[in-house]
């Protein structure tokens, strides 16, 4: 899907690390929320609270889920899940745009 139809957007931005990450949020007819944002060339650590799908629209990134040693490589085109309550580490190669699908 290359857009999202019949939403409101909630017009302030999310803003996290100091700029790193910028999002909307999105909600769609049926109360579905999602995030559409970019993350810049870093390496930062989000918290979960609901489980999350991150489908990567453009870019690349490194990913380690909470409790593991191993980092996996994802580029647009692709998407990883997150378990809920949990967090993962990120490290982008080059600005990341991405959405976010909670729940």
């Amino acid at each position: 899907m290359s857009q999202f139809d019949n939403v409101s957007v909630v017009k302030t931005a999310n803003v996290y690390f100091d700029g790193k990450c910028v999002s909307h949020t999105v909600v769609l007819a049926d109360g579905t929320r999602k995030s559409v944002g970019v993350i810049l060339p870093s390496t930062l650590t989000f918290n979960t609270g609901a489980p999350e799908i991150m489908e990567l629209l453009q870019g690349r990134c490194r990913v380690r889920m909470a409790g593991s040693d191993a980092w996996q490589e994802y580029a647009g085109g692709e998407s990883f899940n997150v378990v809920g309550n949990s967090s993962f580490d990120i490290e982008t190669l080059e600005n990341l745009h991405y959405v976010c699908h909670f729940g």
